[in-house]
C-alpha cells in the first residue's frame, strides 16, 4: 500500500499492485504537512491543524489524536505539526512544529515527555537515528542538529550543531547502518554527511 497526501486534509491511500485507490482517511481539518509509517498497519499524520492523529489500516480510520503543546512559558502554545517520526519500537515519537518546537511524546503511557526548541525557525525533519540513541532535526533556520537521547528524556537534553545549509533545510535521513544521514535543502543540494566520532 501506498500513502498520499494531495494539496489537502485527506489521506489516500493506494494499492501499489493494481495502482488503484484503496481508501481515503478523512480527520484532519487542515492541511496534511507530515505522514510517518513505522511498519505494519499503523501510521500517523502531522497537521496544520495542530494536531497528529494515528491511523490503523485495519479498522479504516483514526484511532487516537494528540495535540503536542510546544510551550507552557505563556500558557499552554500548540502549533502547526511540520514533521514527525515515531522510533522502531512504537514507544517513543518525535515532533517538529512550525513555531520551532520539538516535542517528544510516550505513546504508550500516552504524555508529553517535553517540548523544547533547539532552532529559531520551523522545524520540518526529526528523525530517530538507527536505536533510537539521538535525534537529527532540520530547519528553516538552515540548520540541522543532533540531540542526545542516551539520558533521562524529562531532562533539558543535550543538542549541537551538527551541520548546515545556505539556505533552508528540508529533510535530514539517516543512513540505516552507518553514523552518516543525508539532507536535503531550499539551496537545491543534497549532502551525505558523516558524523565525527568525537561528537
Amino acid at each position: 500500500l501506498y500513502l498520499s497526501v494531495i494539496c489537502c486534509s485527506k489521506i489516500y491511500v493506494t494499492d501499489c499492485a493494481t495502482s488503484s485507490p484503496f481508501q481515503a482517511l478523512s480527520g484532519h481539518t487542515g492541511p496534511i504537512l507530515s505522514l510517518y509509517n513505522w511498519g505494519g498497519q499503523i501510521f500517523c499524520s502531522g497537521s496544520q491543524d495542530k494536531t497528529i492523529r494515528f491511523w490503523d489500516l485495519r479498522t479504516r480510520g483514526c484511532v487516537d489524536i494528540i495535540t503536542p503543546i510546544t510551550s507552557t512559558t505563556a500558557g499552554s502554545t500548540k502549533s502547526p505539526v511540520a514533521s514527525v517520526c515515531v522510533e522502531p519500537s512504537g514507544r517513543l515519537m518525535i515532533s517538529g512544529h512550525e513555531d520551532a518546537g520539538i516535542c517528544l511524546f510516550d505513546i504508550r503511557g500516552q504524555r508529553q515527555i517535553q517540548a523544547y526548541k533547539p532552532h529559531t525557525s520551523d522545524v520540518r525533519s526529526v528523525r530517530f537515528s538507527p536505536g533510537a540513541y539521538y535525534l537529527l532535526s532540520g530547519g528553516y533556520d538552515n540548520k540541522l542538529l543532533l540531540t542526545d537521547l542516551q539520558g533521562d528524556l524529562s531532562l533539558p537534553l543535550p543538542c549541537v550543531e551538527i551541520a548546515n545549509h545556505m539556505d533552508k533545510v528540508i529533510s535530514g535521513r539517516w543512513h540505516p547502518s552507518e553514523f552518516s544521514f543525508l539532507s536535503t535543502s531550499a539551496d537545491k543540494t543534497v549532502v551525505l554527511w558523516t558524523i565525527p566520532p568525537d561528537v
